[in-house]
């Protein structure tokens, strides 16, 4: 690894041209500043606001530039402003308490794993994910599963859960959206210089970058591995651009969901085989491989591999291996599981079952369903795991009735699939405003005691003091959101200056922001736009939304939707109430959960599995509006008990707890007419009424709902929950039983 030192200032280019060909940067600081380092390369800074706000005071304008990349920042402000801060004893003192709190934090054993558990051991759990969203300059997500993954990271971290990760290194991530004057989405990409990140190579023991090797067809191919240090959580990215590989074998990991069918089946190759042989190559050998959806599938093949012993057949040896294998599926969409064709899943890994002495007609039964002729990940994931589970309660149930082919000899009811509900991790998404009010009243310690039980003490938060958070929240999101707005119409060649004035920081503010696939019914208040119209209009009650999210570059329905909605934007006599903001990703959903009085998702229950956009805008004292699908189905029947709701439930008469497997699509427009009416039903007739009963922006019988709200769900739906329930539900007995008992066998084919 050959490090370079940056003279400064220094131009953007110059600093890529530098680090050519170089494998990290080392980045020249005064002496007073050089912890700073050691704080970019962890991203803890990402929910630890002290660093964060550290990063910040350095140029607030770079900060945000550089999209909150502490490496980059650090490599091109000018050293005049370094020099300076290292005179400022108030900064130094600043930077000393962050690096002794963050060394505090990794060396700490007083976690919530070893009060409750002990320590360790050895155990140690690996997590897989094709997709981590821990933090906007690190695009190697596309929505949801990522950022629930980087929560998860998070959570595991915070609470000393003995955890690594792996994933992929996308060396041009997922795509950047622009919409162009028509309402069109266009999608580009950009390059992500590994070096100018705050990740670094991992080295072998000859200092050399670390290589693994893995099965691709009728050759090997070769990986890197990046270490990004998640606080105390390692993740570890493959990366097979490097020069030892075939020229198209460098692409395998070019794009996040970029390609096409043969392109996904070779990054979950490198995923799954290439991410255990990443572990064994670092030291790391698993109790339990968690594979957070099925993508990751492959994995536990290479583990079955690596454990055959002297004639054992590969079957033998994967049974056993799923005594250590959890599994997490997160949707009941069809389009949302992998099928590969059987000639394509032989190609590139008809040799590698060979040398298992696995019959190939018999491993792919692994894959098989009872509707579809090709291999499914899921199925495979599945029956290589012991222990699996939804991600909601409503979920577990749909998960249940979806995969019961694969025990076709039980009752629905008794198919070994559960639910852990998902979280969101608090001191990620919860701003600043909101946040000193719970270290108040909740407690200093409000962001480790996630647990129903400290989090009741919210009741105790002075109405007053939540509605004026709440409105100093919505205000920094309005002047956000047109600051957005702005550089969007100057980036298309449009006037600006209406932007200034987009959007009322008094007015009731309804955001949908959200992936934009057709089940989510983004379009749903739409199916009566005259009521829309009037209610934009209501000069005495204002109302405004927000929208944002992307469709995948293949989904034209998706895309059509986004169309529909930007040309509703750009109307003139709506534009400044009703919004459209390209470019979703982490930033500017932190801004809309922060800043939303209202969260609307309307899904055509039951295919969202969770949800998790809805918890995160909860946690600042947003109100869900909401289908009862996913997590709201189960907070507004489970955690509601208050005299003051905790929101509003769209309760229609064509709501449904069955899946046709033919697609959300089939047979849905009388239930989309009747959640129209029924949404609309709330917004007029309670929701806007309440929000303006008071004078003062957030009058008090909202503000109590608000309240009953941070309560009843702070307390429950978060990945310190969520991973508790992990880590006892699913992790231990998985070690145990690894550990203890032979499987009776790999689960029952259809």
């Amino acid at each position: 690894m050959r490090p370079v030192r940056l003279a400064r200032p220094v131009s953007l280019a110059a600093l890529f041209e530098r680090l050519m060909m170089t494998d990290s940067a080392v980045i020249q600081l005064p002496g007073a500043l050089s912890a700073l380092q050691m704080l970019a390369y962890n991203l803890r800074w990402s929910w630890h606001s002290p660093t964060r706000n550290l990063f910040q005071r350095i140029d607030a304008d770079l900060w945000r530039s550089t999209r909150h990349n502490p490496v980059r920042l650090l490599g091109e402000v000018g050293s005049d402003r370094l020099d300076a801060l290292a005179r400022d004893e108030a900064f130094v003192a600043a930077v000393r308490a962050a690096e002794a709190d963050l060394r505090t934090y990794l060396e700490g054993e007083e976690t919530w794993y070893r009060h409750r558990h002990g320590p360790s051991d050895g155990r140690l759990v690996a997590y897989f994910s094709a997709e981590f969203g821990i933090t906007e300059c690190l695009r190697i997500f596309s929505g949801g599963l990522g950022v629930l993954s980087g929560d998860h990271l998070k959570s595991a971290s915070d609470l000393g859960v003995p955890l690594v990760a792996v994933g992929l290194f996308y060396s041009e991530g997922y795509f950047l959206q622009h919409i162009d004057g028509q309402g069109n989405q266009r999608d580009s990409y950009a390059s992500l210089d590994p070096r100018l990140l705050p990740i670094r190579p991992e080295p072998g023991q000859d200092g050399a970058p670390l290589l693994v090797s893995f099965p691709f067809g009728d050759h090997e191919a070769h990986a890197r591995i990046w270490r990004v240090d998640v606080g105390r959580v390692p993740l570890y990215l493959l990366d097979t651009n490097v020069p030892e590989n075939q020229p198209e074998d460098r692409r395998i990991t070019d794009r996040l969901y970029g390609g096409d069918n043969e392109h996904r089946l070779q990054q979950e190759i490198v995923l799954g085989i290439g991410g255990v042989r990443a572990l064994r190559a670092v030291g790391r050998e698993p109790d339990v491989i968690h594979l957070n959806e099925g993508h990751a599938a492959f994995a536990a093949c290479e583990r079955a591999g690596g454990m055959i012993r002297d004639g054992e057949a590969f079957r033998d040896a994967a049974a056993r291996v799923a005594d250590g294998v959890v599994f997490t599926t997160h949707t009941p969409v069809a389009a949302g599981h992998d099928y590969f064709p059987l000639d394509l899943l032989e190609k590139y890994l008809g040799g590698y079952m060979w040398e298992m002495r696995e019959p190939w007609e018999r491993f792919i039964t692994l894959g098989r369903t009872t509707h579809d002729p090709r291999f499914c990940m899921t199925a495979l994931a599945i029956r290589l795991s012991s222990i699996r589970n939804g991600v909601s309660r409503l979920h577990g149930a749909v998960s249940r009735t979806m995969w019961q082919q694969i025990w076709p000899e039980l009752q629905e009811q008794d198919v070994p699939i559960r639910h852990i509900t998902n979280g969101v991790h608090l001191p990620t998404w919860v701003g600043d405003d909101i946040a000193r009010l719970y270290e108040d009243r909740i407690g200093s310690h409000w962001q480790d005691d996630c647990d129903e039980l400290h989090w009741h003490r919210a009741a105790h938060i002075p109405l007053n003091e939540l509605a004026r958070a709440r409105t100093v929240q919505r205000t920094r999101m309005v002047e956000r959101v047109r600051q957005y707005l702005a550089a969007e119409a100057q980036r298309r060649g449009e006037d600006t200056s209406w932007t200034a004035e987009a959007l009322d920081p008094e007015a009731l503010t309804i955001v949908f922001a959200r992936r934009f696939a057709t089940y989510k019914r983004a379009t749903l208040l739409f199916h009566q736009t005259e009521r829309l119209e009037k209610l934009l209009r209501d000069e005495r009650r204002p109302v405004q939304f927000i929208f944002a999210g992307k469709a995948h570059p293949k989904d034209v329905p998706g895309q059509a939707l986004i169309k529909e909605i930007a040309q509703f934007a750009r109307r003139p006599e709506f534009r400044d109430r009703f919004i459209f903001l390209e470019g979703y990703d982490v930033e500017l959903a932190r801004h809309l959960v922060q800043g939303a009085d209202v969260w609307l998702n309307v899904p055509l229950r039951p295919y969202e599995a969770s949800g998790t956009s809805g918890m995160k805008a909860a946690a600042n004292g947003a109100l869900n509006l909401s289908i009862p699908d996913g997590w709201w189905a189960e907070a507004w029947e489970e955690h509601n008990r208050l005299p003051e709701p905790i929101g509003w439930s769209i309760e229609a008469g064509a709501q449904a707890d069955s899946l046709d497997l033919d697609g959300p699509e089939a047979g849905r427009l009388e239930r989309d007419r009747a959640d129209a009416a029924a949404l609309y039903e709330l917004l007029e007739n309670e929701v806007v009424p309440l929000f303006h009963r008071g004078t003062d922006g957030v009058g008090r019988e909202w503000a109590k709902r608000m309240r009953a709200a941070i309560r009843q769900l702070g307390g429950y739906f978060n990945t310190h929950r969520m991973v508790r329930d992990y880590v006892e539900i699913a992790y231990l007995p998985a070690a145990a039983r690894n550990a203890t008992a032979p499987s009776n066998q790999v689960a029952s084919q259809a």
